[in-house]
């Protein structure tokens, strides 16, 4: 005769002990940890251009114009990196073409567009009447150069060609404003 026994039958089994208490936060203070280093190398790998010198790149435009940004020097430069398909760029680019045609002479303001094509870049600007100089980081080489890791994003070149300033993210009116008028305020080679 054979005896058939059900898992009722059995006895249960002991459940393994689990992770001490304390394990959780543990992982998660060293995972936030990692993030933050991670962050900070972000960041001062990015700080890094800030102070000093503008890069040695020529852009070319959608006009076929060459643009040295260190032949720019003598004029106060506001550098932003732009893509057809960024949503945040939209609303920057009205305050930037103003800004172009109210400091035309004193201020020059160049676009930079980033991983675009450029037919929809061409598109783009015409759809926002944009007749500052623009041309397309061919080869990735602004990007590399200045680390930009998206878009918008938004340098402030002195008349000295140092770098002064960056902005990550959609500028707001009120800073474009603050920072031209700071690179405006310091006196030009005849003053």
């Amino acid at each position: 005769m054979t005896v058939q026994t059900s898992s009722l039958d059995q006895s249960p089994t002991r459940p393994s002990p689990g992770r001490p208490w304390w394990t959780v936060p543990i992982i998660v203070a060293v995972v936030a940890l990692l993030a933050l280093m991670a962050y900070g190398m972000f960041a001062a790998d990015r700080t890094q251009l800030v102070d000093g010198p503008v890069p040695d790149l020529t852009l070319t435009t959608y006009d076929g114009e060459q643009i040295a940004l260190r032949e720019l020097e003598g004029t106060p430069i506001v550098l932003n990196f732009w893509a057809s398909w960024c949503r945040e760029c939209d609303k920057e680019m009205g305050w930037l073409q103003a800004a172009s045609e109210d400091h035309a002479g004193e201020l020059f303001v160049l676009g930079v567009a980033h991983v675009d094509t450029e037919r929809a870049a061409v598109a783009y600007l015409e759809k926002y009447g944009i007749t500052y100089q623009s041309g397309p980081d061919l080869g990735g080489q602004f990007a590399d150069v200045f680390r930009i890791k998206g878009v918008p994003e938004t340098f402030f070149i002195d008349r000295e060609g140092v770098i002064r300033g960056m902005h990550l993210g959609t500028l707001e009116k009120a800073d474009l404003d603050d920072w031209i008028a700071q690179l405006l305020a310091e006196p030009t080679a005849a003053q």
